[in-house]
């Protein structure tokens, strides 16, 4: 099973928490260089989520923007059923599953309906395999 990243989103260390949205990144062991949450945590060094959670919104008549969901790589296949110890690539780049994103209190700022609609379908942690390398709008993901 394959698919592509369709968009990236990082976070920067600044006063307004400011999300980017570039065409590359570099990772590596630590997570995304650049990131205000780099080397905090490796086993979530990287949310994944898939473009069916933003469908699944839209479905349930909840217009939010891609980013809102806190991810770092918006992808168009699911990795949602991948277990923790399970490996992907993005690109040349592979990661392992570290576990299901958990829901926050910050999805509920965004719509209180959130929680519940995306229990499952939020996303998934994964820490950086292979690093330093660079990952990419349009980079090939193989599950």
């Amino acid at each position: 099973m394959q698919g592509k990243v369709t968009k990236i989103f990082i976070t920067k260390n600044n006063k307004n928490k400011t999300r980017e949205t570039p065409q590359e990144i570099q990772v590596d062991e630590a997570g995304i260089i650049g990131d205000k949450f780099y080397a905090k945590d490796t086993q979530r060094a990287i949310l994944i989520t898939a473009t069916e959670s933003y469908k699944l919104t839209q479905e349930n008549n909840i217009e939010i923007e891609e980013g809102s969901l806190g991810e770092n790589l918006l992808v168009d296949v699911s990795p949602y059923h991948l277990l923790p110890g399970e490996s992907l690539t993005v690109g040349d780049t592979v990661l392992e599953i570290t576990q299901n994103c958990t829901l926050c209190k910050g999805l509920s700022s965004v719509n209180a309906k959130l929680p519940k609609l995306l229990k499952n379908d939020r996303g998934i942690f994964a820490k950086v395999i292979s690093g330093p390398a660079i990952i990419k709008i349009g980079d090939i993901i193989k599950i």
